[in-house]
């Protein structure tokens, strides 16, 4: 039997003595994903009661449409499809840099507990003093990144140690639980009704009110995030490892996960807690690029394209009774999640 060996990753060397280490796998893998959002995007644009073909859309995107098209495409549907690239693809990089860190693939945001605090940071604007959007805004970034501190210290003891961390998220994500529970339950009735649908986590309505402030913190938390690539993939050989190589192992974990938590919270503001895609992504992309390390842009891409295909089946594939997306990736994640725990059992590490 022929055995075929795998591509070995190629190093790019530019001017000043610098180079790019770029594996032939994960670049493909790279370009496949974002083809694959840029077509989800112009099908989502094009979908809804006025339907739009592809072609009209693109034309339309780059300033020769109707009037009319042009009023549909930029105005009402746009922000919402570019509210959906952005979320996904931070928690894609979130829940990368927390599986990186903890070096374990259930340490995602969804079961530390980060969008649990954020969620009880917004209820508590909407129940208690009635904000309103810029508010529970504001409220969904405060909780989360307050939640974030107390789980990081909990977990810390001589560092941070993988199914530690986990264990202190799911005890935290308990409380927290309760803590929304309590606050709709002594809700009056319409702030009652307006936290459940901040709680579904949706992307209808969205305006380009939501779509500036999350494209700022991306384009501020992504470079630095990815500036940091080569340091977490020392981390995750270990703290001795990272120690001996010179690594700031303490310093470059919480500058990480302080920004793993923003990028989390910054979504949960725009959306709402959009559950079990921070968790999915950057495990389907490694398995896609079949690389090691965190893989921190493909699983951005990744997340990208889950969301759009999670909004996309959540208006047609139920007809007039369409779903939040926040429902729809609440399904399929669950599933995911139950087959992760059966490969992880499996494999002896749980």
């Amino acid at each position: 039997m022929r055995i075929r060996k795998a591509a070995r990753p190629r190093t790019l060397r530019g001017p000043a003595a610098t180079s790019l280490r770029v594996e032939p796998r994960a670049l493909l893998a790279g370009l496949l994903l974002l083809a694959a959002t840029l077509v989800l995007a112009v099908v989502l644009i094009g979908t809804g009661d006025f339907a739009i073909a592809p072609g009209d859309v693109v034309r339309t995107l780059l300033g020769d449409g109707t009037p009319a098209d042009d009023f549909i495409v930029n105005d009402l549907r746009l922000p919402r499809v570019l509210v959906a690239i952005l979320v996904g693809a931070a928690l894609g990089m979130s829940g990368a840099v927390f599986q990186s860190v903890s070096r374990n693939p259930l340490g995602s945001p969804d079961l530390l507990g980060f969008g649990y605090g954020s969620a009880v940071g917004a209820l508590v604007v909407i129940t208690l003093f009635k904000g309103g959007a810029a508010e529970v805004a504001l409220g969904a970034v405060a909780g989360g990144v307050l939640t974030g501190a107390v789980v990081y210290l909990l977990a810390y003891k001589k560092g941070i140690h993988g199914y530690r961390l986990v264990l202190v998220g799911i005890g935290a994500s308990a409380v927290l639980v309760a803590v929304i529970q309590y606050l709709i339950a002594k809700a009056e009735l319409v702030e009652a009704t307006r936290a459940m649908v901040w709680l579904t986590g949706s992307l209808a309505g969205r305006d380009w009110a939501q779509v500036w402030p999350l494209l700022i913190t991306c384009a501020v938390l992504f470079p630095l995030v990815l500036g940091q690539s080569r340091a977490l993939r020392v981390i995750e050989m270990g703290d001795d490892a990272a120690y001996a190589l010179g690594v700031p192992v303490e310093r470059t974990r919480v500058l990480l996960m302080l920004a793993a938590v923003l990028l989390t919270t910054a979504a949960a503001a725009a959306a709402g807690p959009i559950s079990f895609v921070a968790l999915a992504a950057p495990q389907l992309a490694r398995r896609l690029t079949r690389s090691p390390g965190s893989n921190l842009l493909t699983g951005a891409l990744m997340g990208s394209v889950l969301l759009l295909a999670s909004d996309l089946a959540s208006q047609r594939a139920f007809g007039a009774d369409q779903l939040p997306v926040g429902v729809v990736t609440g399904l399929v994640g669950g599933v995911y999640l139950l087959w992760l725990l059966v490969m992880e059992r499996r494999a002896g590490r749980i």
